[in-house]
Formats: C-alpha cells, structure tokens, sequence
C-alpha cells in the first residue's frame, strides 16, 4: 500500500474507534491512533452507497447467502466508489462478485495446506500419514 492513498469507509472508522473505546486505551495512544487517521480519505455514506448496499443485500438475500451489515456497508461504500477493498476476513466478501477484493488470506490457506514442505520425505511401502495442519484463525478486518 506504500504510495497509494488510502480510504476507510466511515464505518470502518466506527468500529476503530469502538474498539479503542471498548479496550480503554489511554488517550495518548487513542490521540495517535486520530493522528493517523488524518492521513486517510474517510469515504462519506451518500444515497447512492445506501442504494449499494440494497442491492448487495437484496442479491445476497436471493442465492441464501447473508453478511453482517457492517460489513455490508463497507463492501458498498467499495463497490459504489470501485475502490479495492482489502480484507483478511476474504470469507466475509468474497460472495459479493461486484467487489474488488484484495486478501492474502488465500495464499496462506494454501501454504498451510501443504503441510511441512520442508520436512524430507522417506520412501516406503506403507502409506503415508495425513499431513499435519496447523489451526487456523481468521485475522481481523483491516
């Protein structure tokens, strides 16, 4: 992201700042996390992001399929701005297909998968055991 102008939507915001609140930082560390902040463009809600965000839903609604509505509003404020939207919480936007969705959470999904990559194998006629996978936890929202 170095060199790229950045922009969280004003939900995103929220729930920054909630969460320092919740967590009781101190305001010295709560004052630099709002110095920060004024680096990046806040992307403002406007009609067309809340008609966005019906029809996201709406489209969700008609496959089964359903996401928070904060995240709901994050991923319209993306779509309706065609902004990247970059997420380690892939699961939680990868079923809006208008989205353009920026995530490692693939990548290392698939490293994990591989088990240890670097442990040699030995040739043998019995079958080899199942690869030990390490648990996983989803990362938070960037």
């Amino acid at each position: 992201m170095e060199g790229k102008l950045v922009a969280l939507s004003f939900i995103t915001i929220g729930e920054l700042l909630y969460g320092a609140y919740k967590d009781k930082w101190g305001q010295e560390r709560l004052d630099a996390m709002k110095a920060r902040l004024k680096s990046v463009v806040i992307v403002p809600y406007d009609y067309v992001i809340c008609e966005t965000y019906a029809d996201i839903k709406e489209k969700l609604r008609a496959k089964g399929k359903s996401l928070k509505d904060n995240d709901l509003w994050i991923a319209a404020c993306a779509v309706r701005h065609s902004i990247p939207l970059i997420s380690n919480n892939r699961s939680h936007f990868e079923v809006i297909p208008e989205l353009i969705l920026i995530s490692e959470a693939p990548v290392v999904a698939q490293i994990e998968s591989q088990g240890n990559i670097f442990e040699p194998t030995k040739p043998s006629s019995e079958p080899a055991p199942p690869p030990v996978q390490s648990p996983s936890s989803e990362p938070d929202k960037v």
